[in-house]
């Protein structure tokens, strides 16, 4: 089965920030809600479906993949998965082991994934593993507001729609304190604070700030992210979980995180650390490791649905991330909303679901 084409899509909607006007919503980088939509298509009639990492980086990622790496997938075996992602890794290494040639690769390999599943007649959780959960949990990933009146009103909101995990992208004490406030106390509060503190004395005395607010753990403690021995001494010194790696490029960044003992969840990106490929190596490693393996899923396109059909096949179940924002136009229109507090798995081959392009 070869591959006759790779074409990428680049899909924009408007949607809801939840910020106030004082909030950081009045000076959004943001703008707009942008996915990279990868389709290859092959010579037995099948296509399949990827996502780049995309928002502000959706066109750098969408050039690497127009120009680098759609073209050196033309007319091969797209049956032979790590055949094909071992060529395009040592191709194209020189362009670098992480960005945007990565987050395209990725994008490639969730495709193929997508196409081996259906070629099999099969959704794709019943190739990656045998828990077959028909629905996962999901967590409410606040934005970043700035103002406690904002992040109360949301993390109420999300409350109200059945979520009964919230994640702040806050490191204000004002802040998560008025989350704590607005929530009820057996709801556990993730804090991703992104690389904010630049000393390992600052994140230290934020984990200690916030240790009595039931947080799971503490996300990106310090600048730069990939200081993984950094990470490792705050960890033994912090006395909240400490979790790290939606920015690591490659499962080896993993292998060094379990060796030095950084984190008490691993968090890797499906569409910036490989695909599933990728993906399936590393929950091997956090199995042997004794980490949780909770993944980075901010974004609506098929990295979303590889990463919900990740997780309903995993031993352990954990819940996914989901944004917290409402989208005028989501890719997949309204089949992965969660209800209740949970996303229901297409049980259709493949990802089993077609995005709505624009």
């Amino acid at each position: 089965m070869k591959i006759t084409r790779v074409t990428t899509h680049h899909h924009r909607t408007d949607f809801t920030y939840g910020a106030g006007s004082d909030g950081v919503g009045g000076n959004l980088h943001l703008k707009a809600m942008d996915t990279l939509l990868v389709r290859v298509e092959t010579d037995a009639g099948i296509h399949g479906w990827g996502e780049g990492f995309g928002f502000t980086l959706v066109e750098t990622t969408k050039d690497a993949v127009d120009r680098l790496i759609g073209p050196a997938c033309i007319g091969q075996d797209a049956s032979d998965i790590p055949a094909l992602m071992r060529m395009l890794n040592r191709r194209f290494h020189n362009f670098g082991r992480n960005g945007p040639v990565t987050y395209g690769l990725s994008a490639i390999d969730i495709a193929l994934w997508d196409i081996r599943a259906k070629a099999a007649g099969k959704p794709l959780h019943a190739l990656l593993g045998g828990a077959a959960r028909r629905e996962v949990p999901a967590y409410a990933s606040l934005l970043r507001y700035g103002v406690p009146e904002d992040v109360a009103r949301n993390t109420r909101e999300a409350i109200s729609r059945g979520y009964r995990h919230i994640k702040l992208h806050e490191f204000d004490l004002r802040c998560i304190r008025a989350a704590r406030d607005a929530a009820p106390r057996e709801v556990p509060l993730m804090l991703d604070i992104n690389c904010v503190w630049n000393t390992e004395d600052e994140a230290v005395q934020f984990c200690e700030d916030v240790s009595g607010h039931n947080i799971a753990w503490v996300e990106e403690p310090i600048w730069p992210p990939e200081d993984i021995p950094a990470i490792a001494r705050i960890r033994a010194a912090a006395p909240t979980p400490i979790s790290a790696g939606e920015c690591n490029g490659t499962v080896e960044d993993f292998c060094r995180m379990f060796e030095m003992r950084a984190v008490d969840v691993a968090q890797p990106s499906v569409t910036k650390i490989g695909g599933l490929s990728a993906m399936l190596e590393i929950a091997e490693l956090a199995r042997e490791a004794g980490v949780r393996l909770v993944p980075h899923c901010p974004y609506f396109g098929p990295g979303l649905l590889a990463t919900l059909h990740f997780l309903a096949a995993a031993e352990e179940a954990e819940p996914i991330e989901i944004y917290f924002a409402d989208l005028m136009r989501a890719p997949y229109g309204e089949a992965l909303v969660p209800k209740g507090g949970a996303i229901a798995v297409p049980d259709a081959p493949g990802l089993g679901l077609e995005p709505v392009l624009d």
